[in-house]
């Protein structure tokens, strides 16, 4: 299975691409599959199909946490890594109940009813952010409040498919009017 990268450290360059406007990161791989019997951490898997009900063999232990509008969770390794950098003990994907590990997309962008792709089969369409619950406390007891603005997303599925990881991930921001002023992520200092 695939070992997760490491947080970055600051650089100038970090300190001049926050001054000025940035193009947001639209392509990345999957970096891992999970799923499991209910509760977290989950389990890496080397294949899985997804569906409309989300990934054959997932299960939540309360119906809230599941659901057509919330059938896949979307997280990224850039919020592992803040998360890292902040004393949380998570060195597996499945960690923190997330379906899909993602590298290399911007989701500080999106914005619920943006699209992402994964591979050439399987496009998922973001419901909302994920809302960190009290279950999380099992990984760190400064959760959920640690996770806010780094908690993944929720995702219906437009089109099912296999899931593995090396898939290419596209994100594809939604045309629909109002999109910018579309809630986004909280940050975690707020």
């Amino acid at each position: 299975m695939h070992a997760m990268s490491t947080a970055r450290g600051s650089t100038s360059e970090d300190a001049a691409s926050a001054r000025t406007p940035r193009t947001p990161r639209t392509n990345g791989r999957v970096l891992a599959v999970c799923l499991g019997p209910g509760g977290i951490p989950k389990i890496e898997v080397e294949v899985a199909r997804v569906d409309e009900d989300g990934l054959a063999g997932d299960r939540h232990r309360f119906r809230y946490h599941g659901g057509k509008r919330r059938a896949v969770c979307l997280f990224s390794t850039d919020d592992y890594a803040s998360l890292r950098a902040d004393g949380v003990a998570a060195e597996k994907p499945g960690t923190f109940g997330e379906n899909v590990l993602i590298d290399g997309l911007d989701f500080e962008a999106m914005r619920p009813g943006d699209q992402v792709e994964l591979g050439d089969v399987v496009v998922l369409e973001i419901h909302d952010v994920r809302g960190p619950c009290s279950t999380l406390r099992t990984v760190d007891r400064r959760f959920p409040n640690l996770m806010l603005g780094r908690s993944g997303y929720v995702c219906r599925v437009v089109r099912g498919g296999e899931l593995r990881a090396g898939m290419e991930a596209r994100w594809r921001a939604s045309q629909t009017e109002g999109r910018d002023e579309a809630p986004a992520r909280r940050s975690p200092k707020q």
